[in-house]
């Protein structure tokens, strides 16, 4: 018998922001994937986990007696529109956990039926779109990039229906929290109509003692709340853009104030490198593109900083002039973190930033232009820091200005070694993550389990992996296209 202690501080402290509710019956629970290193960090028995009473935590069908399972309410801007109550439709916070080292972790399901947000849907999820955000959530952990922890999928027995009928499946997540910029707009929303700002403090008092505990030594300790906020996503949204990955949904309520990367449905690694690339099949103006993706953050801040504006000060005109000020630290932010890390890439940590940057900008017009693949280009510059400059050569349609370029390059003394240990050669490639899902939804785990050991140690080149390594075919990419899973 496992003792399990979920705690419900969220629901405690902001009853206005939880829904208690109950998963549905999973008739036939069976692990697809289960993450025994996560697990053994939240101090959890794989093995247990694994067991029938293992398997009902993992499906929130078998809970310890005092847990209090909620479904979130939130706002959000979808697409840039505004929608006052969306909330967990398909989702439940189990509670919060406190893992091997002491940190607060919630546990939450994806999947677990319909709640009183479901606005229509069924609250199900079918094991592909969980496989998915299994896969890439893992794969962005092992890239060093902050990111909800993915511990189960667990096929539950039953059928979804989408375009076809599809076996269901439930995702058992962990994150720091699952605060979004979306619950401050709902929080703001009550707020506004009551004239009471009690919710609206309250929820900010939370997020500072969960996820930025200095700013309770600020002056202005909402202000600092909005500036930790701003700091996090501009180096969060700066190591998306370093790895070419595009989240396809930026929608405030996908917008975490830990700064954790949050919810892989229509996500994907962009391949040949262009700016403009969009996979998400709902995203058909471009909003979500891969270069669009800083100033949407900045966007999705701006609503995060109206939510707060009572807060910050009495005098509206004064809250709006501060956080037009925290708002304007993104840039140097991101492009502090976004310098730094293309630095490293070249090999070059320790050039000075000016003379590097116009390297940077002339390689990444060349490299839109011949739409050389963002991820496997490193590894190769790297043979040519070893004086094998070929295999990277021949990827460019312009060879004169790439040898330029190289030349230049080359005279600042780049460090192979250490370009090898921050410019990935696997990567959750989109033909080989297609490949499990269609292969883990007819129950042939073996794509799925091969892909897992390729992206789990993604700057390590091993040995019978050179598929994993490799960009799809063009036709595929030229099509290739993400869905929500909804």
């Amino acid at each position: 018998m496992v003792t399990l202690a979920l705690h419900d501080r969220f629901a405690r402290e902001l009853p206005e922001l939880a829904v208690g509710w109950k998963a549905e019956a999973a008739p036939e629970p069976t692990p697809v994937a289960i993450n025994d290193a996560l697990a053994a960090e939240l101090g959890l028995d794989p093995a247990w986990l694994r067991s029938p009473e293992g398997l009902g935590l993992l499906v929130g069908t078998a809970l310890p007696d005092d847990a209090t399972p909620v479904a979130q309410a939130y706002a959000g801007h979808q697409f840039g529109g505004f929608v006052p109550r969306l909330g967990d439709g398909r989702a439940l916070l189990l509670g919060e956990l406190v893992d091997a080292s002491g940190r607060i972790r919630d546990l939450h399901l994806k999947g677990s039926g319909r709640t009183p947000f479901a606005r229509g849907g069924d609250g199900l999820a079918a094991v592909g779109p969980m496989v998915r955000e299994y896969v890439i959530s893992e794969a962005m952990h092992a890239l060093h990039i902050p990111t909800t922890r993915a511990l189960a999928v667990v096929a539950t027995g039953r059928s979804v229906n989408r375009e076809t009928v599809l076996p269901g499946a439930v995702l058992a997540r962990v994150a720091d929290s699952h605060l979004r910029v979306g619950s401050f707009q709902y929080a703001s929303a009550i707020s506004q109509s009551t004239g009471d700002l009690g919710l609206l403090r309250r929820l900010a008092d939370h997020a500072i003692a969960r996820h930025h505990p200095h700013a309770a030594d600020a002056d202005n300790s909402y202000l600092a709340l909005l500036e930790a906020v701003i700091s996090v996503q501009a180096d969060l949204i700066a190591r998306w853009m370093l790895v070419g990955f595009i989240h396809g949904v930026m929608n405030t309520d996908n917008m975490t104030i830990s700064g954790e990367t949050i919810d892989y449905g229509p996500c994907a690694f962009m391949e040949g490198f262009d700016p403009e690339t969009v996979f998400s099949s709902i995203d058909s103006w471009g909003r979500y593109a891969y270069g669009n993706q800083p100033g949407i953050a900045v966007w999705n801040l701006a609503r995060f900083a109206e939510a707060l504006l009572p807060l910050l000060t009495d005098d509206t005109e004064t809250a709006i002039a501060l956080a037009e000020a925290s708002l304007g630290g993104f840039q140097g932010r991101y492009e502090q973190v976004w310098s730094a890390g293309m630095r490293a890439k070249l090999g070059v940590a320790d050039a000075p930033a000016e003379v590097v940057a116009p390297l940077v900008e002339e390689l990444l017009t060349q490299m839109q232009q011949s739409r050389v693949d963002h991820t496997s280009f490193y590894r190769r510059l790297s043979r040519a820091a070893r004086g094998d400059a070929e295999p990277v050569r021949g990827e460019f349609i312009d060879l004169a200005a790439f040898d330029d370029w190289s030349a230049r390059w080359r005279a600042l003394g780049p460090d192979a070694d250490a370009m090898d240990r921050v410019n990935p050669v696997y990567i959750p490639r989109n033909h080989l993550v297609e490949e499990a899902l269609t292969a883990a939804t007819v129950g042939d785990l073996a794509p799925l389990r091969q892909l897992l050991v390729a992206v789990g140690s993604p700057f390590e080149e091993r040995p019978g992996l050179e598929r994993y390594a490799e960009p799809a075919e063009k036709e595929f990419s030229a099509s290739f296209r993400t869905f929500c899973g909804t």
